[in-house]
């Protein structure tokens, strides 16, 4: 029979005593924007417990956003004596942390934090940014770290730093990533992972080591960096002090970790060559994991590494679910939003006359354009509400479908991916996605995002399972599955086509109106 902690207990034929088996258990880690939530997972997967510990967010002054690294290990504390609560602790063999990417902490020699850390949605490094593509080069950006610059990458931060807050910059001993500083804490050790320290743009992914170039460029050495290390290596161990004040073991393995689209895509199973997963968050991701190294000549998706060993690519949507989330808040003031899809039905889908470009606040992947806005077109004096609404759920999907076709130019074939995210949870949602990319569209069993990828990866680092493709096998299943429709995929094609004049008829429009 099984406990409420997760202990078994079995009866040996014939022997009259109880035997009582342990089953390790594991602490995943997501790092958010927001808060912090932590699961405790045992190795057969099982989720015996859930917390959340939210902490602030700054905004200094107008596109600025920071937050203070010690409200996040305060957080990650408070966390852990809370999941941990009532359970038998030394069954915790590990600790794996996935987080908010592209953010920059400053350590002195005496690794005290220099300034509170500049955030992935930070958006002060306009001219650094511009920059790098522009002065530096697009070419050689790629050329060194198969990427181009963006304003929420850490390169541009430091440049920003160097200029504006000199005596600042001249303190730096080591330079972090947000969920790294977290690992620091944890085990005294400066470490990054391959694939957060994709985002930085800093990084020689296709060589998987710190570029000289880059680094120089910015002013810093080798020395100011973290130890490069695989998502499921074993860091070190807890600190002692660390551990006591826990109540932890003092052996309990810290991984590595991972970025937190790397980790969340470990936790669906999105791992060896071709998997995909589509994330329909407050933002949208595509996230199509390779066993070799590929870049898009164009920089339209990002090449990072993978936390499975391998590579990916990556197209970053800034506005997905909450573009429907925008729509029925603000506009049309109510928050049922399954009641706003009722009208839409099955003869009215790939017959819209309306269409939605849905970068309300610009866009990353694949069009890189900070100018871009959102737009109706189409409409006339018979529109209705409803297909506003259709054209909104169409608009994420077409712009998906964007960054597709440019993986599909590169040789990749995804003959199918995973679907998370909470617009996943809209069945019409579902349905018209699998119809404008015409594949199957696989839900998860379990979606928990990059914590239950980082408890994986410390089941990897302590040998529960022999490999990262191991453990998705073990623990990653579809709880459904939505197939596209031949006629109604055909209708799709077609208003894609069209859909895809849009925004290049509209592009010299856009900085006109800023």
């Amino acid at each position: 029979m099984e406990v409420p902690n997760g202990t078994m207990y079995n009866t040996k034929q014939g022997i009259g005593l109880w035997e009582v088996v342990h089953i390790r258990c594991y602490i995943g880690v997501d790092l958010g924007t927001s808060a912090v939530k932590l699961l405790l997972v045992d190795e057969q997967g099982r989720i015996e417990n859930k917390v959340t510990r939210e902490y602030p967010l700054s905004f200094p002054r107008p596109g600025w956003s920071e937050q203070n690294p010690a409200d996040w290990w305060q957080a990650v504390q408070q966390g852990i004596l809370a999941l941990t609560e009532g359970i038998d602790k030394s069954r915790i063999a590990g600790i794996g942390v996935g987080g908010q990417m592209h953010g920059l902490v400053a350590l002195d020699a005496d690794d005290e934090v220099i300034r509170p850390a500049i955030l992935w949605n930070d958006g002060r490094t306009g001219e650094e940014t511009a920059w790098l593509n522009e002065a530096f080069g697009r070419e050689k950006l790629s050329a060194l770290t198969a990427n181009i610059a963006f304003a929420g990458f850490t390169a541009p931060k430091l440049l920003w730093m160097r200029k504006h807050e000199p005596a600042l910059f001249a303190r730096i001993a080591k330079i972090m990533l947000p969920k790294d500083y977290i690992n620091y804490r944890l085990t005294g050790v400066h470490a990054c992972d391959y694939s957060d320290a994709s985002g930085m743009l800093l990084l020689d992914v296709a060589h998987r080591r710190w570029s000289e170039e880059m680094l120089a460029v910015c002013g810093v050495t080798e020395q100011q960096m973290p130890r490069l290390f695989e998502s499921y290596e074993v860091i070190g161990a807890l600190r002692a002090d660390v551990a006591d004040t826990l109540g932890l073991p003092r052996g309990c393995a810290v991984v590595a970790g991972a970025g937190d689209n790397a980790a969340a895509a470990i936790g669906t199973g999105t791992v060896g060559e071709g998997g995909c997963n589509i994330s329909l968050g407050t933002s949208g991701t595509v996230f199509i994991s390779s066993e070799h190294f590929r870049v898009d000549p164009n920089n339209a998706l990002h090449a990072f590494a993978h936390a499975d060993g391998g590579y990916h690519l990556m197209g970053c949507m800034l506005s997905a679910a909450s573009c429907n989330k925008w729509f029925c808040d603000e506009i049309l003031k109510t928050s049922d939003y399954a009641a706003e899809q009722v009208d839409i039905t099955d003869d009215r889908l790939g017959r819209n006359r309306v269409f939605f470009l849905p970068y309300l606040m610009g866009e990353r992947s694949p069009i890189n354009d900070t100018d871009a806005r959102g737009a109706f077109i189409g409409m006339s004096m018979d529109t209705t509400r409803s297909e506003l609404v259709q054209a909104v759920l169409e608009g994420v999907a077409f712009a998906i479908r964007d960054s597709f076709e440019v993986a599909r130019s590169l040789g990749l074939a995804i003959d199918r991916s995973r679907l998370c995210g909470g617009g996943a949870r809209s069945p019409l949602w579902r349905r018209i996605l699998a119809n404008v990319l015409n594949i199957p569209l696989e839900v998860p069993q379990t979606e928990e995002g990059p914590g239950y990828g980082g408890a994986m990866l410390a089941m990897v680092g302590t040998d529960a399972y022999a490999s990262v493709q191991a453990v998705c096998g073990a623990l990653t299943s579809v709880a459904d599955t939505v197939e596209p429709e031949p006629a109604l995929a055909a209708r799709y094609e077609d208003r894609y086509q069209r859909f895809r004049l849009i925004y290049p008829t509209m592009k010299a429009l856009f900085p006109k109106l800023q």
